[in-house]
């Protein structure tokens, strides 16, 4: 072993646990509130020192925090005093940032997650922190940047109550709260990366799935796994073309549990009525083969199809749909009915 890897895995054992509250039970869960001390800025990296230490199966409530500034929220017409304290405390005092521009909360250390194995991150619960949420867009961003050489953002309220976002006068729009993104550590030699594209490491994902109630499944790269969640969406459309969703603050209850029984290459994830398998490339056509791919290898693996009938039953039964177009790495996702499985163990 190199002595970086020795002096990040003695980094890693020697991080203190901070700004926790609970024990990590379903009835009392860990608590983990955004800080200047509890937050990865725009990057996901196996040197990070974890700000919580849970075990396999714990539960966690975590709060993350709104992707803007508050120069820009209040620019949109917010007033000063809802912008949150913990977003104006991480935009004065944090100057380790990383190239994205997500605030993370964490990362979290699972005891006993080893290069290898799968986390399995089960989302218990999702709420809305703030009644609102902004999109936007900007010069070179988006799908059609040169449709829009320019920039705006657009505040928008949220009505928790009926559970909708008031977009405009007679446009409402459903929430369906998730964290676009939601990540464990890349291998170490891929050093700091970029919080913006997805990858191995699942991360930015922008899959409006996740809701409450779904499993998202990480392959883990380096020892305790060192989750991270951000970039909360209170609702998002697949493609997310203007390169952002209604961007929000959130809380998300997670029971983190290491799966050793289970090897993956690509993040993959389950709802209560479907399977997911997902590809993430910069060339769309790529991501696509990936994720179809992805599909019929958890046909063969799961559920005893052979290649050739895995390969029919995605085209009759499963759907590909983009999941976004403007992170750089792609996204694609197929979806797999568990209804077709009659008479067998829907998971």
């Amino acid at each position: 072993m190199s002595l970086a890897r020795l002096s990040a895995t003695a980094l890693l054992l020697a991080a203190p646990v901070l700004a926790q509250t609970g024990s990590g039970t379903a009835a009392d869960p860990y608590r983990l509130k955004p800080t200047p001390k509890t937050v990865a800025w725009g990057y996901y990296d196996a040197t990070t020192p974890p700000v919580l230490r849970v075990r396999s199966g714990d539960v966690v409530e975590v709060q993350t925090l709104i992707t803007s500034s508050p120069a820009r929220l209040e620019g949109a017409g917010l007033p000063a005093g809802q912008v949150e304290k913990a977003l104006r405390d991480i935009h004065a005092e944090v100057t380790n940032k990383g190239p994205g521009g997500h605030i993370l909360t964490g990362p979290i250390f699972v005891e006993g997650a080893e290069p290898g194995d799968v986390l399995e991150v089960r989302i218990q619960a999702i709420r809305l922190a703030v009644p609102y949420a902004y999109n936007g867009f900007r010069p070179g961003a988006g799908f059609l940047p040169e449709d829009f050489p320019y920039a705006r953002t657009k505040l928008i309220t949220l009505d928790e109550e009926r559970m909708v976002a008031r977009f405009g006068p007679g446009v409402e729009i459903p929430l369906r709260p998730f964290f676009g993104s939601m990540g464990v550590a890349p291998p170490e030699v891929n050093g700091r990366i970029s919080s913006a594209p997805p990858w191995i490491h699942a991360g930015n994902l922008d899959n409006k799935e996740l809701v409450a109630g779904t499993t998202l499944y990480i392959p883990v790269h380096v020892k305790g796994a060192l989750f991270e969640v951000g970039d909360g969406h209170a609702s998002q459309g697949n493609g997310e073309v203007d390169i952002t969703a209604l961007e929000t603050s959130l809380v998300g209850t997670f029971q983190l549990v290491v799966r050793k029984d289970k090897h993956l290459r690509w993040p993959r994830a389950e709802t209560p009525s479907h399977l997911i398998t997902m590809g993430l490339h910069e060339d769309l056509h790529e991501a696509t083969r990936m994720a179809v791919r992805e599909m019929i290898d958890l046909l063969v693996s799961e559920k005893g199809l052979s290649r050739d009938d895995a390969y029919m039953l995605t085209s009759v039964a499963g759907d590909v749909d983009i999941t976004q177009l403007v992170d750089g790495n792609k996204g694609v996702h197929v979806m797999m009915p568990k209804a077709v499985f009659v008479g067998q163990d829907k998971r």
